[in-house]
């Protein structure tokens, strides 16, 4: 899986001070971070996917590095890529870790699929 490791562990470290319910998934070619059952954050090998308030989009959508998330061709409101290169401080990873786990809180979870 080709995923940034140091950007994996950063996420990981920050998620652990406050949350305990945490499962790493292999996801999007990348490593999602799946918060108290609900998809959070993604780290692929050159950006953060953030899972956000999706009234926030537009306020995001200027910050530095920040992308729509258009996966599957379709931009997605409330998804964002992130470029690793506007994460290299802590205050600015933890500016983007905040905004997805806040809106967490909140957040639907996804439908489980039936077997």
């Amino acid at each position: 899986m080709a995923y940034n490791e140091k950007l994996a562990d950063r996420v990981r470290e920050m998620i652990a001070l406050t949350h305990k319910n945490v499962e790493e998934k292999a996801m999007f070619g990348g490593l999602c971070f799946m918060v108290n059952d609900k998809m959070c954050v993604g780290v692929e090998q050159e950006r953060l996917m953030v899972r956000l308030d999706p009234a926030k989009y537009e306020e995001v959508m200027e910050k530095e590095g920040c992308k729509p998330m258009d996966f599957t061709g379709k931009i997605m409101k409330g998804y964002v890529f992130v470029d690793i290169a506007a994460l290299q401080t802590k205050k600015k990873l933890e500016y983007w870790m905040t905004l997805a786990l806040e809106y967490n809180k909140i957040a639907k979870p996804s439908k489980k699929k039936k077997k």
